[in-house]
């Protein structure tokens, strides 16, 4: 089901446009080495190579894309639960996603993910599609999945790291 996005000021056509800050895919990428970005655009990609809307990421098989690797995904977040299919008949992909575990596509990813990192100490200040500027204001935590190339366990091992631990060390990485 769609979200309506309630109480957000965010034009329409930009709601599921929001940029990852840098450092934290730094960071991601420096542990992962990401082979590509599944759901991206022309103004909020941070991989090289990508797949945007018009690419259609959940009908297109993305290791004949990207080839095997991880692939990095900060999904739309009006539709999360047909990116939470995709990732477990893929596999091998790093999923940045709101922390809410009351929701079904959670329920849904714990059947087939082999990591959910809570991301804690604050929220990602996410940069907005159309300033590109890093926007506070977040009304959630974020978490991350993680689907290793071949399933690990039956059920996923959970994991904290610290938001600015995150950022921190993508700083130090990029100079």
């Amino acid at each position: 089901m769609r979200s309506d996005f309630g109480g957000s000021d965010t034009p329409v056509n930009i709601r599921d446009l929001w940029q990852t800050p840098f450092n934290i895919y730094q960071n991601l990428n420096d542990e992962f080495n990401f082979v590509g970005d599944v759901a991206a655009s022309d103004i909020n990609h941070l991989h090289m190579n990508y797949l945007t809307e018009e690419d259609d990421a959940l009908t297109t098989d993305w290791n004949s894309v990207f080839g095997s690797g991880y692939k990095w995904c900060n999904p739309p977040y009006s539709d999360i639960g047909p990116w939470i299919d995709k990732a477990a008949s893929e596999r091998s992909l790093v999923m940045l996603i709101p922390a809410d575990v009351s929701v079904g596509w959670f329920k849904k990813a714990l059947a087939t993910v082999d990591e959910v990192r809570l991301i804690t100490g604050g929220r990602i200040s996410f940069v907005r599609a159309d300033t590109q500027e890093p926007q506070n204001g977040n009304n959630k935590g974020s978490m991350l999945l993680i689907w290793h190339p071949r399933r690990c366990e039956d059920s996923p091992r959970f994991t904290t790291v610290d938001r600015n631990e995150l950022m921190d060390r993508a700083m130090v990485s990029v100079l």
